[in-house]
């Protein structure tokens, strides 16, 4: 599907982000932390979005301070913080990276999807462990075009994978459905589909207080609609109302559109090995 069908333009840009809290913390951190980014969107697939940079404050990126190099870590982030020990943390998320781009089939097919559409990924150029805020634990840059891993939050594997598989659908939509990140709707489209490809499991939603195992299928929008509403506010200055509508909006074909992972996944590991053995069927392999 083309989000470019949901039109209503809009100013600002967005540092999509993989919170690291859930509910009403989550909300909380979404509306009082975020603000947004202005710029235009790029033409070229693998090229940075020409902007000015003039001025970098309120782009966002107060939560991810290594971005345009404005971290530095003083004596009270060393004596109090615990900083200092920054490359080493890096090393071991590289490592991390590696491995789950290595091994997690969920991140091999998008690797796969993204190159068979044009979109070849550079670990090294579009993957990068940085120091954030601790409220998250990754996100996506779409100036850039590149992740980042918040190497002093996700530091397990598998929360490094679900970062990984999450952005990567941001990065596969800016690649393929012609996305402008400064629309609401174009917005609250790529987050259901992060949300229903790589979130609300059966015991996610379960835990989260979303679903249960008697009304799973139905429950699973709710969740899926949830997240996406909470990303949406997390990084657009928008009301509750505006979002909400957005994602009521464009829900059911977004909810319906599973490329490139082709199914749900419910939690179990037979999900991610089906996924992946499907995945030559849309030569994603």
């Amino acid at each position: 599907m083309d989000p470019s069908r949901y039109v209503d333009d809009n100013d600002s840009y967005g540092f999509y982000s993989s919170l690291g809290a859930d509910g009403g913390d989550l909300l909380k951190i979404g509306i009082e932390c975020y603000t947004r980014l202005m710029a235009e969107p790029k033409e070229n697939k693998d090229q940075t979005t020409s902007q000015s940079s003039e001025n970098y404050e309120g782009w966002g990126f107060d939560l991810f301070p290594e971005r345009r190099g404005t971290y530095k870590p003083n004596l009270k982030n060393i004596l109090f913080q615990g900083r200092g020990n920054e490359n080493l943390e890096r090393i071991k998320c590289e490592r991390k990276v590696a491995s789950c781009l290595n091994k997690s089939p969920l991140v091999k097919i998008m690797m796969g999807a993204l190159r068979r559409s044009g979109c070849d990924v550079n670990p090294s150029r579009h993957i990068a462990c940085e120091l954030c805020d601790t409220s998250v634990h990754g996100g996506y840059d779409p100036i850039m075009n590149q992740i980042v891993i918040c190497q002093n939050t996700a530091v397990s594997k598998g929360t490094i994978q679900g970062v990984l598989t999450h952005e990567f659908i941001h990065m596969f939509d800016n690649c393929t459905r012609k996305v402008d990140f400064r629309n609401i709707e174009h917005l609250a489209c790529t987050e259901i589909r992060a949300a229903n490809l790589t979130h609300c499991g059966l015991v996610s939603s379960i835990l989260e207080g979303h679903s249960s195992i008697f009304n799973f299928r139905k429950k699973h929008q709710d969740c899926v609609k949830h997240k996406a509403l909470i990303s949406v506010l997390a990084v657009r200055n928008v009301t509750y109302e505006q979002a909400k509508a957005a994602v009521e909006k464009v829900f059911d074909r977004c909810y319906a559109d599973l490329e490139p992972i082709g199914r749900r996944i419910k939690g179990k590991s037979v999900d991610f090995e089906l996924a992946y053995a499907e995945a030559f069927l849309m030569g994603y392999d």
